[in-house]
């Protein structure tokens, strides 16, 4: 049941559908009081293949923690399950609800897999309420999750609010979660990050927190996500869909908010059971770096070590974008740089990267050999052979230093690792630190050419050796002429 699900539904169908959960919320949020006329919510669970036991917990606790002028419906959207069970005992379930509430839970089955972005496009297209709260079907809503959204949505349609804890996917125990805004990388998977700066000078907890993005399940008014343009259809499966749309809210005058009087568990799944296949993950990337990104669509390649302008030259089908495009226009919406600077000011820019690889620092003279960062605190780099993962991640940038590793997405995370001459030894070291310390972390590398340190004037060769199992090693050294080559370059194919 675990491989199937991705978490433990063993456990699952022996705890309480009605179980208790602690209140996690903040000592502000306890005393509020909220209108009695706030809009009414719909309430969209889709899911495949999950455990009935999960997506029951879900259902009551949604009945259970919501105050019943305030839920309008509920509706389950089943993305072609092959399970059972989530047939003719789920339906049993929803005629004995809806016989004491009269349409109360609607059920809309796809004929074929349309996977998650598609599903909550066609959960938000049954909802009839104002406002439309899109879940995973494995949720538990705590008390009083209802009222802070709706009132802050109803001061302000365009605002969209996502909130988490976790339910642990093995023992199923409610875990919370730090107070935080939520972003992304480069590869937009998404991140957790802490609260801007003008959020704890507020010195309230309780107060609302302004997020650059959002996971995945969200509140929205009905209307307003429909003028924003939805989710983007064309996407694959899932992944990237909720970076879109935090992005596109941003750029075309919305907002996105934490709020942490509003807490809803979720069980983060310790695999997916859509597709373990990144594909249409880097595939959605893509089209988002095409729409939104201006000329910062090269970092998305960058990170997912693509060719610039994936579709033109790797064989990436990214769809037709055209559409979304003419969205971004007609909502007259501000340059990704404005959101950047304005809204995800932690995300580092790497827009003095002229060339990048991944398992792709190759010399001549061994091709199946790469540049490789090594064991992680040796700081030593080697040859290995060409795997493509991110250890063999490569960039050269404009100021003439060599990265290798991941590229660090926020200010916050530790600094990038670059390539120095230490007394003729090849070090790894954070580049800022080499920056401040004037070390030799400066290359001239030219495609097809050497790479000669420009402070000490040595070169990085391969050299044979009988100790290593490749029949190579690195060496700095007087120049012999070996010639390396890098994939991707970018700036008109020339370094």
């Amino acid at each position: 049941m675990f491989q199937y699900y991705g978490y433990n539904g063993y456990l699952s169908d022996r705890l309480p559908l009605d179980r208790p959960i602690p209140d996690l919320r903040p000592d502000g949020c306890r005393n509020t009081t909220y209108p009695l006329s706030l809009p009414q919510v719909s309430i969209v669970f889709i899911f495949v293949n999950e455990a009935l036991s999960v997506i029951l917990r879900s259902i009551h606790s949604a009945i259970n923690r919501t105050p019943s002028h305030l839920l309008k419906e509920i509706i389950l959207v089943d993305d072609n399950s092959s399970n059972n069970e989530l047939k003719e005992k789920l339906e049993d379930f929803v005629s004995q609800t809806n016989s004491q509430r009269p349409g109360f839970i609607k059920v809309v089955r796809h004929s074929k897999q349309e996977g998650l972005i598609r599903s909550r496009v066609s959960g938000w297209r049954a909802a009839t309420a104002p406002v439309v709260a899109l879940f995973d079907a494995h949720v538990e809503f705590n008390i009083g999750w209802a009222e802070p959204i709706l009132q802050r949505i109803q001061e302000d349609r365009t605002r969209i609010i996502p909130s988490f804890d976790n339910i642990k996917y093995d023992t199923f125990e409610i875990e919370e979660y730090p107070l935080s805004a939520q972003g992304f990388d480069w590869e937009l998977w998404c991140r957790y990050l802490n609260p801007p700066k003008s959020w704890w000078f507020k010195g309230n907890k309780s107060a609302p927190i302004q997020s650059p993005a959002l996971i995945g399940c969200f509140v929205v008014d009905r209307l307003y996500f429909e003028e924003i343009g939805l989710l983007d259809e064309g996407m694959e499966v899932y992944g990237g869909e909720n970076v879109e749309l935090g992005i596109r809210v941003w750029q075309c005058g919305g907002s996105i908010e934490v709020l942490p009087c509003a807490r809803i568990a979720h069980i983060e799944r310790a695999h997916k059971p859509y597709t373990e296949d990144l594909t249409h993950v880097r595939r959605n990337a893509s089209r988002v770096a095409e729409v939104w990104m201006d000329e910062f669509k090269s970092h998305v390649y960058m990170a997912w070590n693509i060719p610039h302008g994936a579709h033109q030259d790797s064989g990436i089908d990214i769809g037709d974008v055209s559409d979304r495009k003419a969205l971004r226009k007609r909502l007259q919406c501000k340059t990704f740089r404005w959101y950047l600077v304005n809204m995800y000011p932690e995300m580092r820019m790497y827009s003095d990267t002229v060339a990048y690889g991944s398992g792709q620092l190759k010399n001549s003279l061994k091709n199946d050999l790469c540049l490789d960062q090594g064991p992680d605190n040796d700081n030593v780099p080697i040859l290995y052979l060409c795997h493509g993962m991110t250890p063999q991640t490569v960039y050269y940038t404009s100021a003439q230093q060599i990265h290798i590793g991941l590229l660090s997405p926020t200010v916050d995370d530790d600094d990038n690792k670059c390539l120095v001459d230490v007394n003729s030894r090849l070090r790894l070291i954070e580049c800022s630190y080499a920056a401040a310390k004037r070390m030799k972390l400066h290359w001239l590398f030219t495609q097809g050419g050497p790479i000669q340190n420009r402070k000490s004037k040595r070169c990085l060769e391969l050299i044979a050796s009988s100790d290593n199992e490749f029949g190579y090693q690195l060496a700095l050294q007087k120049c012999t002429g070996q010639k390396w080559f890098i994939t991707n370059v970018l700036f008109n194919g020339s370094l």
